[in-house]
């Protein structure tokens, strides 16, 4: 490309008034073009195009998240968003039938344009006449962006094309098709590549630099690529060095000292920026989300009504302790299956709307058979089919809407301190069992705002087996509705089957809770509401076939370490 040439970015100078909440270094001249001279000699102007590869991370008011909770045994799904979902809750999934619009997460050809806008700031600043500070700090933001991307692919489909260079059709001199790298090949270049990045960026970043990549982000990053990598789905033979490295770099975060927990959810989902904040998709006065639209239940009071498109399953809402700490199929924990959410943990009242819960502290949410959010196991309707609704993250101080007339501004996090914590745990455990660092870290979680008592306080026994079974009930109930439960069923390989051999967390009905009234009694009655199905070859998706066609090389590439045929992923 000429560097003369003019070069149209629709809307770059003005879109990134999402990345942060009050951003004076967005605040710009509205210019609908820029020659490319320009482009890249003003900072501004550099600044501008990298931060509209950020807002790529979540770039529609309605992806509002990555919605992955609901191809997980943790939400059912809205009936008029079912179709999407459909083909990989019931194993229809194959290369031309995944629905990529609900999740950019495997969105192959969104994901290379994500990666391309990444090498084609990195050449640029790099060749540019820009200070240097400014080129090492700026390509080092970009360079984790790019491995935030990768990390996504590398999840999804195991050894991805590994393309640093921009690539164009004038240059001869770089193929425009290549190869699968292996998916050891992709978590080496994406670990290498956050921990050269990791030293030069900024400990932290505020007021209006707010939601740009900084060390603890780049670490945090690679601590859950080690934490995946050392997981069962890609550590088969369950090398300890693996969990070793994991464990290493979330405790250098954890040792950073920079972050710390939310004294209690309403701080940490609705206060931006707060300690917990490791990185998070920046939302602002200018740009917000329909999330409240999306999530919040369909009939409040007369007029409000939202999608209700997280369910959360009985399964999901069994995994909630009693106040107590102890499990609900604990005999000691004081359960009682006729008066089902009483005494519970506070989390779960953070995190449910269950029957008889107060929205807003004002209106009843009655799931009850007849209430005004009545059962719907027909899947007749926008009511739930499980019986809840979630309420985490939601802003109850909106109006509800099903078209979205009221904007939300509260972002959406990515990573928080709190997982960190959760990660270490996990990790160090299968090192050395339930020391006092696990204890330590996992009781920040679990004992936050006095929601329960400490671990070694509740269990009088433990071991390595048994500290794995909390740690990760920990995670399902503190991360559910962030993203995290469809990458975790996968990585410890429970989908399919458990460890005993027993149908896997997927290959059982999701459940509901059917609530009757009769003669003014509640009863309860946990029902199958609808059927998942995983096989095996699910731990990884199939890549697109259009990708594949599209690239010779990929297609030819067959056996090798990841056993591909025809460049796929094997059983597809």
């Amino acid at each position: 490309m000429n560097m003369k040439s003019k070069i149209t970015y629709i809307g770059l100078f003005i879109c990134m008034a999402l990345i942060s909440s009050c951003s004076d270094f967005l605040e710009v001249e509205n210019r609908n073009s820029v020659t490319d001279d320009v482009l890249w000699s003003e900072e501004q102007n550099a600044d501008l195009f990298l931060n509209d590869m950020y807002n790529d991370l979540l770039p529609d008011a309605n992806k509002v998240t990555q919605h992955l909770d609901q191809f997980s045994d943790n939400s059912d799904v809205g009936t008029n968003w079912m179709a999407g979902y459909a083909n990989i809750g019931n194993a229809q999934i194959t290369p031309e039938n995944y629905p990529t619009g609900f999740s950019d997460v495997w969105d192959w050809e969104k994901a290379y344009k994500k990666i391309r806008k990444c090498n084609v700031f990195i050449k640029k600043v790099t060749e540019s006449t820009l200070s240097d500070s400014y080129k090492q700090h700026r390509i080092s933001e970009a360079r984790f962006l790019r491995a935030f991307v990768y990390h996504w692919l590398w999840m999804t489909y195991g050894g991805v094309p590994l393309i640093t260079v921009p690539l164009d059709n004038q240059n001869t001199d770089i193929p425009l098709e290549n190869p699968r790298a292996t998916a050891q090949e992709t978590f080496d270049f994406i670990v290498s590549e956050l921990g050269e990045v990791a030293p030069l960026l900024n400990e932290t970043e505020t007021g209006n630099n707010a939601g740009r990549a900084t060390k603890g982000a780049a670490l945090t990053l690679k601590g859950w690529c080690e934490l995946y990598h050392a997981s069962a789905q890609r550590n088969p033979a369950n090398d300890i060095e693996r969990w070793k490295t994991a464990a290493k770099t979330c405790k250098s975060v954890m040792e950073m000292g920079v972050y710390s927990l939310a004294s209690d959810f309403d701080v940490l989902f609705m206060t931006n920026n707060n300690s917990e904040s490791i990185f998070a998709r920046q939302y602002g006065p200018d740009k917000g989300n329909n999330k409240e639209m999306h999530f919040g239940p369909p009939a409040i009071g007369s007029s409000r009504s939202g999608w209700g498109n997280f369910q959360p399953t009985q399964q999901l809402v069994d995994e909630f302790s009693m106040e107590n700490g102890l499990p609900i199929t604990d005999p000691a924990s004081g359960y009682d299956p006729n008066n089902p959410y009483e005494g519970r943990e506070k989390r779960f009242y953070a995190t449910i709307l269950y029957n008889g819960s107060k929205w807003r502290n004002e209106f009843e949410i009655m799931t009850q058979l007849g209430g005004n959010n009545s059962i719907d196991l027909g899947y007749s309707n926008d009511n739930t089919h499980t019986g809840y609704y979630a309420r985490k993250r939601l802003n109850e101080n909106k109006e509800l809407s099903m078209f979205g007339n009221e904007t939300s501004y509260e972002n959406y996090m990515f990573f928080r301190y709190g997982e960190v914590l959760l990660n270490f745990a996990e990790a160090e455990n299968e090192v050395n069992g339930p020391t006092k660092e696990v204890l330590d870290a996992i009781n920040l979680v679990r004992t936050r705002n006095g929601n329960m008592p400490k671990v070694e306080d509740t269990f009088k026994s433990l071991n390595k087996e048994s500290m794995r079974e909390i740690i990760r009930r920990e995670r399902r109930v503190e991360l559910c509705f962030e993203d995290k439960r469809w990458w975790d069923i996968r990585r410890w390989e429970i989908a399919d089957k458990l460890p005993d051999g027993s149908p896997g967390v997927m290959n059982v009905p999701l459940k509901g809770m059917l609530i009757e009234e009769n003669n003014g009694t509640l009863t309860y009655t946990i029902v199958d509401v609808r059927d998942r199905k995983f096989l095996p070859k699910m731990y990884l998706m199939p890549l697109p076939q259009g990708a594949i066609d599209r690239n010779s090389v990929i297609a030819a590439q067959n056996g090798g370490v990841d056993n591909w045929v025809n460049g796929q992923n094997p059983g597809y």
